[in-house]
C-alpha cells in the first residue's frame, strides 16, 4: 500500500517537489545526538545508514520521521539527565522495535550460513550456524510467528527456477495483497479462507493462493511472512495446489536499495549482523534468489493478476505477459535506473505494472477504455490489483471487470478475494463472506 497518489517511482521522487524538510533540522539535533553516538559504534553506523539513504533517495520527509524515531529517546535523556552516561546500545535498539528476526540464509565458499537475531532479558543476540552446501536440505529452519512460542519449520528448496506466467483456471482461488510485514493479519486471513491450519499446513487442496505484491516494508515481521510463503509453496504443490507470489513495488524497492519505507528494525538488524541491508536479499541469499524467480504479472484462467495495473503505455508496447516479465526480471536489483530499451524504461516508470494507479482516479470513461483494451489484449475477463488504497475492504469496479484487494491490514481491516467457480466473494479474518460478483 502507498498513499502518495501514484507520483512515486524509481524515476520520480515526490519529496523533491513537495517536502520542505531542511538540513538545518539535522543540525539542530546534532549537539544532543553526537554526545551519545560518539562512543556507540553500532548507533553511529545506524545514523550513517539513515543519512546515506536520506541523501541517495532524496526522501527528506520520510527520512525525517525515521531519524526522529531513532533519536527521540536520546534527546529525552539528554534533557532530563544531561550528565547521565551514554545509553547502552542494545537497550536503545530494543526501545525502537522487537529485534527478533530471521533466519537469514547466505551462500559462499560452498557453504550455507544461517543467522538469527533473538532477544533475551532485553539483550539482543546473534546466533550463527553453517553447513556444507550439499547438506542444506537436511536441516529444517525454525521461524517465529506473531504468537509467542509458536513457530513453524522450513526446509530449503533443492533448486529455484523462474515461475511461468500463464496458468489454467483454478476452481478455487484466494487473493490478497499489501500485507507489509503484518504476520498476524496474514495468518488470520489464511486461516479464515481455509488455506492453512493452525500448524501452518496447507489445507486448500488444489486451490491457488495469489499474492499480488507488497509484503515488504512498514511492518515488523517481513522475514517471517516471506518464510511462510516459501514454506507453503512446497506444501501446496504436494497437494496439487499452487502459490503465486507476484512482486509489487515494495519487493523491488527492497532489492534495489530504495529503503524509504523500511522499518527501523531491519536497518538495525543489518548493522547488528555486520551486513549492508542490501546484502540481505542479494543473489547470494536464499530469499534473494527466490524473489528473483517471481513475476510482476500473471494470468490464471480468465483473471489477470498484478500489483498496480496495465497502463495504456504498457499496452502500446505490444508485448506479451512473458515479455513483460522478461524485461522486468534482470533489473529487480538495479540501482542505476538507466535501462537499455524503451520497454524496460516504461515497465519501471509510473505507468509500469507495479506502480500504475490509473484505474482508480481521473476520467472513468478513459479508465474503462484502458481496462477494456487490456482485457482484450491478454484474453481475460477480470483484473485484480493491490497497491492503491481505495477502501477499507476488498472492492469491485466496472461491473466486475476490476477488483482491488489493498486493505489497511495494520489497522485491523483485512480482506481478501475468495473465488469459487464463477462466484467472487470478499472474505475477512472472521471468515465472513460477501458476494461481490458472479
Amino acid at each position: 500500500m502507498d498513499t502518495n497518489n501514484g507520483k512515486s517511482s524509481r524515476n520520480s521522487h515526490p519529496s523533491c517537489r513537495q517536502n520542505n524538510f531542511r538540513l538545518t533540522t539535522l543540525k539542530n539535533f546534532s549537539q544532543n545526538i553526537f554526545v551519545y553516538f560518539k562512543n556507540c559504534n553500532i548507533l553511529c553506523k545506524l545514523f550513517k545508514f539513515y543519512l546515506t539513504n536520506f541523501c541517495q533517495t532524496f526522501q527528506f520527509y520520510s527520512m525525517k520521521k525515521k531519524i526522529l524515531i531513532a533519536v527521540l529517546p536520546i534527546l529525552l535523556f539528554s534533557f532530563i539527565e544531561p550528565h547521565h552516561p551514554p545509553i547502552k546500545t542494545r537497550q536503545f535498539m530494543d526501545i525502537i522495535s522487537d529485534a527478533n528476526d530471521g533466519p537469514y540464509v547466505f551462500y559462499g565458499n560452498e557453504k550455507v550460513y544461517i543467522k538469527y537475531i533473538t532477544t533475551e532479558n532485553g539483550i539482543k543476540n546473534l546466533t550463527e550456524d553453517s553447513m556444507l552446501l550439499a547438506d542444506k536440505m537436511k536441516i529444517p529452519l525454525t521461524v517465529n510467528t506473531d504468537i509467542p512460542g509458536k513457530t513453524f519449520q522450513v526446509h530449503l528448496k533443492d533448486k529455484l527456477v523462474n515461475e511461468k506466467c500463464e496458468y489454467k483456471k483454478a476452481a478455487r482461488q484466494m487473493v490478497l495483497s499489501d500485507i507489509e510485514g503484518n504476520f498476524d493479519a496474514f495468518r488470520k486471513l489464511l486461516l479464515a479462507g481455509n488455506v492453512m491450519n493452525e500448524n501452518f499446513d496447507w489445507t486448500f487442496g488444489e486451490g491457488n493462493l495469489v499474492l499480488v505484491g507488497d509484503f515488504f516494508d512498514r511492518g515488523t515481521q517481513v522475514t517471517e511472512v516471506l518464510w511462510l510463503i516459501y514454506a507453503l509453496e512446497e506444501k501446496a504443490k504436494q497437494a496439487g495446489g499452487y502459490i503465486h507470489f507476484i512482486l509489487g513495488n515494495h519487493e523491488i524497492m527492497n532489492m534495489s536499495a530504495d529503503l524509504r519505507y523500511l522499518n527501523a528494525k531491519y536497518a538495525e538488524n543489518a548493522v547488528f549482523m555486520k551486513q549492508d541491508y542490501n546484502n540481505l536479499y542479494s543473489i547470494n541469499t536464499e530469499l534473494g534468489r527466490w524473489l528473483r524467480t517471481k513475476n510482476v504479472v500473471e494470468r490464471i484462467g480468465d483473471f489477470l493478476y498484478l500489483h498496480g495495473g496495465i497502463s495504456r503505455n504498457v499496452n502500446n508496447l505490444e508485448i506479451s505477459l512473458q515479455e513483460i516479465n522478461n524485461f522486468a526480471r534482470p533489473f529487480y536489483a538495479d540501482t542505476i535506473y538507466k535501462y537499455p530499451n524503451l520497454q524496460t524504461d516504461i515497465i519501471y516508470d509510473n505507468s509500469g505494472p507495479f506502480w500504475y494507479r490509473g484505474y482508480y482516479s481521473g476520467d472513468k470513461a478513459v479508465n474503462l477504455q484502458i481496462l477494456d483494451s487490456t482485457l482484450q489484449k491478454f484474453h481475460v475477463s477480470h483484473i485484480v490489483t493491490g497497491h492503491t488504497p481505495v477502501s477499507d475492504t476488498a472492492s469491485v469496479w466496472f461491473k466486475g471487470k476490476l477488483f482491488n484487494v489493498d486493505t489497511p491490514h495494520a489497522k485491523g481491516k483485512s480482506d481478501a478475494l475468495l473465488i469459487e467457480g464463477n462466484k467472487i466473494y470478499k472474505i475477512n479474518i472472521a471468515g465472513e463472506k460477501v458476494l461481490l460478483h458472479e
